[in-house]
């Protein structure tokens, strides 16, 4: 399988660049030359397959031979190795909880993916590979987590000052050896602009080998389009039609999930659904893309005002905005609306969810009620574990809820960040300094 950039089509590398390289040179996104798709009979007969199983053959086929199916194998049971359950709520409606993994967020599964793919790629390398993240919240906690430890790689993540919550601060900030959090007083989007400019940047390149883990990486959606297809394979009744809403901020669950629908997963229709950053929303209402700088809300993940996926989706369905209308919905909530979906969905179902999870819970309702829809297999995708925002949680449902202790434990460490302003010279002086 070979790879191109979303801006030149003839900028062409195999994975390994792709991945190694995170960004094409001329700022674009790395994206299959083709999205594999799997045999009608394969996709009809899931049920004997594990997990890990139907990761492997997902894997392969966007990889070929880079790397062996014996090492691929190892590489997915070391990286998948927690569930994705499809939690049934009601006839109609379930929860895929993709919050398992040792951070407790969906980012889990991309990002130890890539560290592994990562480590196999630089081993026996005598030039130290550097990664630059750029996080809203969960990607920087899973990156730290997935890459802790492995030699021969410095992880540096770039995080907005204030806009997290403590819990997500805390666990990507109390980590040592080569992991280093890098505060910077601004917004996400000052965050992603910084990578961004790091691996255009030519003296940057000279000196350093960097390589990005943000969902731009596409070793990071391969991954998580492992859960859409084990999702379909944990319906019971396959004969309904499916309808999944994805919390969405930079775009890269809700891409991942249109590419295991290209790949043969009979997926009705996607909801991509937004907070106060509507601007995916905005563009499929009017067709125009006007980014702008973020605003901070209660599901901070989403909190993007430049979604860099949405290149990829583009790209997907050729430019036709009528291509991706005819996939993907998209409506977009306030605070107000969150609340009132984590304490809804608390008191009709029994079921605990967290912000992000409370707005994809609004819009598949609100998709649900407008087209007259009931008899479907809904299904609301929760990113992250509700304990990570335990304040608005707990003000919304009247209730205490326990933490998981892999997030007790960080809590009790001290935090090592180092904060930056958002000037890229500054950024660039800091990784020279190295």
């Amino acid at each position: 399988m070979k790879y191109f950039s979303t801006r030149n089509k003839n900028n062409i590398v195999d994975f390994r660049t792709a991945v190694m390289n995170g960004l094409a040179q001329d700022g674009g996104l790395f994206m299959p030359e083709m999205i594999p798709i799997f045999s009608k009979s394969f996709i009809e007969n899931l049920d004997p397959f594990s997990f890990q199983e139907i990761g492997f053959e997902t894997a392969k086929k966007f990889i070929g031979d880079e790397i062996g199916e014996q090492k691929l194998q190892e590489i997915i049971q070391r990286s998948i190795n927690f569930p994705a359950p499809l939690v049934q709520l009601s006839d109609q409606l379930s929860v895929l909880e993709l919050f398992h993994g040792p951070t407790l967020a969906f980012k889990d599964f991309g990002a130890r993916f890539m560290a592994k793919t990562m480590e196999y790629f630089e081993k026996g390398s005598d030039k130290k590979l550097n990664i630059l993240v750029a996080t809203s919240g969960d990607t920087g906690s899973a990156v730290a987590y997935g890459f802790y430890g492995i030699e021969g790689i410095d992880v540096y993540i770039l995080y907005p000052k204030g806009k997290i919550s403590l819990i997500q601060e805390k666990q990507l900030t109390t980590l040592d050896k080569n992991i280093t959090a890098l505060e910077i007083d601004g917004t996400f989007d000052d965050c992603q602009r910084l990578v961004k400019s790091a691996f255009v940047d030519e003296d940057l390149n000279a000196k350093l080998n960097l390589s990005s883990a943000n969902s731009i990486n596409i070793a990071r959606l391969i991954p998580q389009s492992f859960y859409y297809i084990n999702a379909y394979r944990q319906i019971k009744d396959k004969s309904k039609p499916i309808i999944i809403s994805v919390p969405s901020g930079n775009l890269g669950n809700l891409t991942a999930g249109l590419f295991a629908k290209k790949m043969g997963v009979p997926i009705e229709k996607f909801i991509g659904a937004t907070n106060k950053n509507d601007v995916f929303t905005e563009y499929l209402t009017t067709a125009k893309f006007n980014p702008r700088k973020s605003e901070l809300t209660l599901s901070n993940a989403m909190d993007v005002g430049n979604p860099s996926n949405l290149e990829r989706i583009i790209e997907l369905y050729e430019g036709s905005i009528d291509k991706i209308r005819d996939n993907v919905y998209s409506k977009s909530y306030s605070d107000e609306f969150t609340v009132e979906g984590i304490k809804e969905v608390y008191e009709k179902y029994n079921y605990v969810i967290d912000p992000h999870g409370a707005v994809g819970y609004q819009a598949l309702k609100h998709f649900l009620s407008s087209n007259n829809l009931k008899n479907v297999n809904a299904i609301m995708v929760e990113t992250a574990h509700p304990a990570k925002f335990k304040d608005v949680v707990e003000d919304a449902i009247q209730k205490e809820i326990e933490i998981p202790e892999r997030l007790a434990v960080c809590l009790n460490k001290e935090k090592h960040s180092i904060v930056l302003d958002s000037k890229f010279k500054t950024l660039k002086d800091y990784l020279l300094s190295r």
